[in-house]
This record gives structure tokens, C-alpha cells and sequence, in this order.
């Protein structure tokens, strides 16, 4: 994919995101990786005014490839994502509101569908950091070892892929999954979850999902 249309996907899966309702306030951000770094939503820009000069361009150290906007407050997170994880194209970054509720009790998700396997597992729900800070790029890359997504506590969801539509798609599976979990337990039900063979067998049987299988 060539970086003109890298961009167009991006801006397509922010807005995206901003109609689903996953991304309030202008919160959340998405990127893509680069033979240079990766580009990235800009700061306090909404996402229906998105164009493709307005996204940012930055090294994995942070170092911006032209003046312009600035970067998501979160490019910390995303650098480190890329840096751990070769195999991850892009990354988007939600305050979805079923998942961000359970991120803001601290629990992660269990497999108890099997449609988790599109995240890998099951999610986990990582210690609160403050927004924008190293400490919480090293929690988001702690959280997504052998996964696609991650909660983090008291903020939202960040989930990966092999483009930016595989990484949205992880990230409303993860919303549709926190919805269903928090039906089970507001009616008082334990669910049933998938025992380790079974989720093996799942997600094996995912490993050529659409493109999301290397990420």
C-alpha cells in the first residue's frame, strides 16, 4: 500500500471510529507504520475535518519527518508498539465506552466467546499510567504480548493490525465483546469460558482471519 493510500485508510478509519462513538471528544488516535517510523493522527484536530496533509509523520523516536501539526498526544504508545512488534502495521487507539467502563474497574476481558481469538486471547487489562507518558507505552506493549488488543486502566483500548481496517475491526470486536461481558455480569451470571485447548483451536483457526494474522 503506498503512503498516499495509507493515509486515505487512516483518515477513513478515524472517522469511522468518530460515528461508531469510540472515539469522544476527539479522543483516541490511529496509526500506520512507515519505512521511516509511522504517521499518526494529529492533536485536537476532529476527525471529520481530516485530510491527508494534516496527519504527522514522525520517526520511532518521536522525531517529526517535517513541520506541521502536532503528533497525538499518545505517539509514545505507538512508537513502542512498533518498535516491540515488527509484525504490526497499524494501531488504533479507542475510548470505546463498554470497554473503557471495564478498563476503568481494572478487569480485562475473559475468553468466554469465541470471537476473542481476534484479539488473540483474551484482553488484558494493564496498570494505570498517565496519558502520553513512556510508562504507559511500556504497559500498552506489555499488555499486547501475544495479543492484538489491550485495556489500560482508567483510559481505553488499544488494539493492532495488519492495516488500519484490520486494527478497527479488533477494535469493535473488543467493544462488542466488553458489551456482551458487562450484560453477564449486571445480571449477576459468571460466564462460561473457553478452556485453553478450545481458545488453541480457535485461534488457530483465525490465524488467516482476513489480514490480521501477522500483527
Amino acid at each position: 500500500m503506498s503512503p498516499v493510500d495509507t493515509r486515505g485508510e487512516l483518515i477513513a478509519v478515524a472517522q469511522a471510529l468518530d460515528a461508531a462513538g469510540m472515539v469522544p471528544n476527539k479522543s483516541g488516535n490511529v496509526s500506520s507504520r512507515t519505512p521511516a517510523g509511522f504517521v499518526i493522527t494529529p492533536a485536537g484536530v476532529p476527525y471529520a475535518e481530516l485530510d491527508p496533509g494534516m496527519l504527522v509523520a514522525l520517526r520511532l523516536d518521536g522525531v517529526p519527518e517535517a513541520a506541521g501539526l502536532r503528533p497525538s498526544s499518545e505517539w509514545r504508545m505507538h512508537a513502542a508498539v512498533y518498535s516491540a512488534r515488527p509484525g504490526v502495521q497499524a494501531i488504533v487507539h479507542t475510548h470505546s465506552p463498554k470497554a473503557t467502563a471495564l478498563a476503568c474497574a481494572g478487569r480485562g476481558i475473559p475468553p468466554f466467546h469465541y470471537m476473542i481469538a481476534l484479539a488473540g486471547g483474551d484482553v488484558r487489562c494493564m496498570p494505570y499510567s498517565t496519558f502520553g507518558t513512556a510508562e504507559l507505552a511500556a504497559a500498552a506493549v506489555r499488555g499486547l504480548e501475544g495479543r492484538r488488543a489491550t485495556l489500560l486502566s482508567n483510559h481505553g483500548v488499544l488494539a493492532v493490525g495488519a492495516t488500519p481496517r484490520a486494527a478497527y475491526a479488533v477494535a469493535l470486536e473488543v467493544e462488542n465483546l466488553a458489551s456482551q461481558y458487562l450484560a453477564l455480569l449486571a445480571a449477576g451470571l459468571e460466564p462460561q469460558l473457553l478452556d485453553a485447548a478450545e481458545l488453541a483451536r480457535v485461534i488457530e483457526k483465525f490465524a488467516d482471519y482476513g489480514r490480521l494474522a501477522r500483527a
